[in-house]
């Protein structure tokens, strides 16, 4: 069984390397987001408090999200393992993940620490643009993935626009609170000895295997 978790900072490639894994294993990607976003277009009581939460941007009631993420684990695709994105947050919801897997009767696997220096970060963060067409994503701060053109899409020549979040002051807002939330985490698998520690500063695929060649040592 392959039960694996990212942590990392906002712009990481945290959902490239969960894909990336789930694709090789052939594992469910299991987000917590999708699962609430797919519980708020249900016709119920459950789902209409979803709904209203979300689209006001405050946070699901922990209680209820424990619930959906057992839920979600107790299927079968996830019998072989699962990659599990955006849970826990904090140290409150890491020890409550722990109940439902002993529950469950499940490890917690590896965690996977992707560390990256804060300029690189920005960086990412500031230089996306996304095409309103096809969605590519370019970076105007790195020569490998800048566009032709200026603010066109190589692929289908559509306009590309910066997201509204993709700036200084909202990155420093996320990655602040990303420090302040995640440490107590990391310590607490350290503790557990589960912690693996990522080179996040490399090429997507260099960051792979790092992760890659872990999980086949581990499970070998």
């Amino acid at each position: 069984m392959i039960n694996i978790m990212f942590i990392a900072p906002p712009a990481a490639g945290k959902g490239t390397q969960s894909d990336l894994v789930t694709s090789k294993y052939n594992i469910p990607h299991i987000s917590t987001g999708d699962i609430l976003r797919d519980i708020s277009k249900e016709d119920s009581e459950l789902g209409s408090y979803v709904l209203e939460t979300l689209s006001s941007g405050g946070l699901v009631k922990d209680e209820i999200t424990y619930k959906l993420i057992e839920n979600r684990l107790k299927k079968a695709d996830c019998k072989n393992g699962y990659v599990i994105d955006g849970f826990p947050r904090t140290l409150d919801q890491a020890i409550e993940y722990d109940k439902i897997l002993e529950k469950l009767n499940y490890s917690i696997g590896k965690v996977f620490l992707i560390e990256i220096s804060k300029d690189v970060l920005e960086k990412r963060v500031t230089g996306r643009r996304i095409c309103e067409n096809c969605k590519a994503i370019y970076n105007i701060n790195n020569e490998e993935s800048k566009p032709l053109v200026e603010s066109v899409c190589d692929l289908c020549g559509g306009r590309l626009y910066q997201r509204k979040d993709d700036n200084i002051e909202a990155f420093n807002n996320r990655y602040g609170s990303y420090i302040s939330k995640t440490e107590p985490i990391i310590k607490y698998y350290e503790n557990k000895k589960v912690l693996y520690k990522i080179d996040g500063n490399k090429p997507i695929e260099k960051v792979f295997k790092q992760i890659d060649d872990i999980i086949s040592e581990v499970d070998s």
